[in-house]
């Protein structure tokens, strides 16, 4: 009998602490849900502010022209000053491959659940195959510029030799260094990304103003992608500050302006292009505003 009673009471301690988790466990679930959709919904709101945006790009410019400035003030044996860091190599190398892979799932699900057409759906994500081509494109013009520009260099313990082979490849083959004016990818890439992904990202404002599907799956790769672009911005502040030549960054950060104005200040709005984001979606909003 003591034997049972004590068995009996071991049984009802474990199942009153599992349900004690399981309260615990819906609780967290229930405090992560509240969060994800107070994050998501403050976050569209931000992003989607075109007072805010308008300001962003004043953001950019402003660490591009006066960040260097900083490097008088930072500790230059930090982490980021170095070009091996763990962010340059895995994150500042591969930019366009993050930012493809978080943003084409966010424009992706958007999209598709807005309209539930594939034809669509593949349009709106033709627009990262053109970023992507713009990324190869002025990879290769950067290059080109730095091959016209340049001339090669024996290093010696007295200094640099010049010598007169007429081009990069041959250089490099004997053993030298070739120098010309080198436009800063990282510079170019990372501000492209910020600006692509705030312009992107701001249709989930009105995503949400239409009362479209916004589940959790939807909210969480949306505040990836927001992370994402906050992470780009540090990385651009690293940058500027610890590596490359102040012009070679300007130029580097005017190019990938550039490039953002050509597609998504321009072609994107003409009806043989991929479409400016959210074109399309809401079609709802254009008959109301007529109704008005």
């Amino acid at each position: 009998m003591e034997r049972g009673a004590v068995v009996g009471a071991g049984l009802g301690a474990g199942a009153r602490i599992r349900a004690l988790l399981g309260c615990l466990v819906k609780v967290l679930l229930w405090v992560a849900s509240v969060l994800l959709y107070f994050g998501s919904e403050q976050a569209a709101r931000l992003l989607g502010s075109p007072c805010l945006r308008r300001l962003y790009h004043a953001w950019l410019a402003a660490v591009v022209i006066f960040g260097p400035l900083l490097q008088f003030h930072v500790n230059p044996r930090t982490i980021f000053a170095s070009h091996g860091n763990f962010f340059n190599i895995k994150f500042v190398n591969s930019a366009w491959g993050w930012t493809c892979t978080f943003l084409g799932g966010f424009v992706l699900l958007v999209v598709f659940l807005a309209t539930r057409r594939v034809a669509v759906t593949a349009r709106h994500l033709s627009r990262l195959v053109v970023g992507a081509a713009v990324w190869r494109g002025a990879g290769r013009a950067f290059l080109l510029i730095e091959d016209l520009t340049g001339s090669c260099f024996e290093p010696l313990p007295q200094g640099l030799l010049l010598h007169e082979l007429p081009d990069r490849r041959s250089c490099l083959a004997a053993g030298h260094q070739w120098r010309g004016y080198t436009v800063s990818s990282h510079t170019f890439l990372l501000t492209f990304c910020c600006l692509l992904m705030a312009e992107e990202a701001a249709v989930f404002a009105k995503y949400l103003a239409h009362g479209l599907p916004a589940g959790a799956p939807l909210r969480l790769v949306f505040l990836l992608n927001v992370l994402l672009l906050g992470l780009w911005n540090f990385l651009l502040v690293c940058t500027v500050i610890y590596f490359h030549q102040y012009t070679h960054k300007v130029v580097g950060a005017a190019v990938g302006t550039f490039a953002w104005y050509l597609t998504y200040g321009s072609w994107y709005h003409q009806p043989w292009s991929p479409g400016s984001p959210g074109h399309g979606l809401f079609p709802h909003s254009h008959s109301s505003r007529k109704h008005n």
